[in-house]
């Protein structure tokens, strides 16, 4: 299989090509308000199924990500095994790029995301189609280990408040970073008691990391827009939003298109630290 065009970014070309290859999973992540998959049964990609998101990607009893066992179980049961490369979108876009992280932090390794999902695929004259694959002949998967350096945990990051480093990098939108809302405009405003951000924390906007079509901006935009919120390579980062959908999206952009090595996920967000007693709140 030839390289993707940016680490795990595979732009729709590539996916194309790959179409009839059995190796190739292609999966679409029904995203919050997607319950139903109206957007999967309106029109996917061809060849993609399609997974809820909580369903697929956290515990079924606690608010976590699979166990080993269970991840291993889920992938087998929708026939991948740990040679197969796995292509992720989302609608929203940012839930197939959660599912890559989830899928990097439970073990597996290939594992790509579709640049600019259902949109950039249509806007480039691709079509989309309404059937539904059949269901895949399970296969062993083999358990393996998660990846914990990817992730961190509250009392960490409340224990590294006020030092240089790590860098806290937002992806809320304004209205949420200001304090204003717990949950985006056009939203229920419900999700956290307290308003504001964790202190010291840099707003990036997830948004600010795409272009139109959704797909991501140039390195070089995106050097820029980081670098302007202080986060430099030599630095320890951390992303987080509300729940780690956009955070994920953040820390994506970071470690596979612009190379950074020391980036973690805070995926308790301000859904648990705005939650939290005894930890401070910047607004």
């Amino acid at each position: 299989m030839a390289a993707p065009r940016h680490g795990a970014l595979v732009d729709p070309a590539w996916l194309a090509e790959r179409g009839n290859d059995p190796g190739v999973k292609l999966i679409e992540i029904a995203g919050m308000g997607q319950d139903e998959m109206q957007a999967y049964r309106a029109g996917h990609v061809p060849g993609a199924v399609c997974w809820k998101w909580k369903e697929m990607l956290w515990d079924e009893r606690m608010r976590d990500f699979p166990a080993p066992a269970d991840f291993a179980r889920r992938l087998g049961a929708a026939g991948i095994d740990n040679d197969t490369s796995v292509v992720l979108y989302g609608e929203g876009v940012q839930f197939g790029v959660y599912a890559w992280w989830t899928f990097r932090y439970c073990g597996h390794d290939k594992v790509f995301v579709l640049d600019g999902a259902r949109a950039r695929w249509a806007n480039e004259g691709r079509g989309l189609v309404t059937d539904v694959p059949p269901a895949a002949k399970p296969v062993e998967y083999r358990q393996v280990a998660r990846r914990e350096p990817m992730r961190i945990g509250y009392l960490e990051v409340l224990a590294r408040l006020g030092k240089p480093e790590p860098v806290l990098l937002d992806g809320r939108t304004p209205e949420e970073y200001r304090g204003e809302r717990v949950n985006g405009p056009g939203s229920p405003d419900y999700g956290a008691l307290r308003y504001g951000r964790i202190p010291g924390a840099k707003h990036l906007y997830f948004e600010e990391l795409l272009n139109e079509d959704r797909s991501f901006k140039p390195v070089a935009d995106l050097r820029r827009l980081v670098e302007a919120r202080g986060a430099t390579t030599d630095k320890e980062l951390i992303t987080y939003c509300r729940m780690s959908h956009r955070a994920s999206l953040l820390y994506f952009a970071l470690t596979e298109l612009l190379g950074y090595k020391k980036v973690r996920m805070y995926d308790g967000s301000w859904t648990e630290w705005g939650n939290l007693v005894g930890v401070p709140v910047e607004r």
